[in-house]
């Protein structure tokens, strides 16, 4: 048992060395990495695809990454909205890693890419504890999955710069607390922001865009306690 810790540890630690070169590399040259983070059937592609039409109206230079377990699918919906979209299969491998997305990135990113919003494997539990060089760390959860989400993946939402909850046209007939999934949020990590959203209604469009912009221009990041801790 003790191996399998020392390795799962090694593995992390190499993988944070990674991330900091990839970090460190990226904002040399400009660019702002955001990693989203989600279940499956959050809606997060749905969200990324309006921020990214959002982000091109407004003349912000923008490319996505986005990694799926078999699938296209999602690159061709997020390439709608005319920005740079690279897809990454990641033949059933659960999670990005900060090394496997800078060989991604390698010959691919433009130059001139301001923001960068990389959409990781659909789960909250591999991807949760890999850094990728990102500024951002946004995690999303729709009302339809219930309050208790935040308790149930800790570190997931435990190591979020941002909460954002999706689909909340759908917080009625849902019956979904509001007060109490805050509420959980604020139990794995004390101050992060969270904020609705919705693509049908328009609620909180373009807040993806206006963070990682703020990120980018030198504003101050949530500070996890689960991160310093780690640290």
């Amino acid at each position: 048992m003790c191996r399998v810790v020392d390795l799962q540890q090694a593995v992390l630690a190499k993988n944070a060395m990674a991330a900091g070169v990839l970090r460190s590399e990226l904002t040399a040259r400009g660019t702002t990495v955001v990693n989203l983070l989600s279940s499956p059937g959050s809606g997060k592609t749905a969200l990324l695809e309006r921020e990214l039409s959002i982000a091109r109206e407004r003349g912000v230079t923008t490319a996505a990454l986005t990694a799926d377990l078999a699938t296209e699918n999602d690159a061709v919906r997020l390439s709608r909205s005319g920005v740079p979209v690279k897809q990454v299969l990641t033949d059933g491998l659960c999670h990005l890693e900060a090394d496997m997305l800078a060989g991604h990135l390698h010959q691919w990113l433009p130059e001139d890419t301001r923001l960068l919003f990389v959409e990781n494997v659909g789960n909250l539990v591999c991807p949760a504890s890999y850094d990728l060089g990102e500024s951002l760390r946004v995690v999303l959860a729709s009302v339809t999955e219930g309050e208790d989400k935040p308790l149930k993946y800790p570190t997931a939402f435990g190591l979020a710069h941002l909460v954002v909850v999706t689909k909340s046209d759908l917080a009625v007939p849902a019956e979904f607390d509001e007060a109490a999934f805050r509420a959980h949020v604020q139990q794995v990590n004390p101050g992060v922001e969270v904020v609705l959203s919705s693509v049908r209604t328009g609620e909180g469009a373009g807040l993806l865009v206006e963070r990682a912009l703020a990120a980018a221009e030198g504003a101050e990041v949530h500070a996890p306690v689960m991160a310093r801790a780690r640290a």
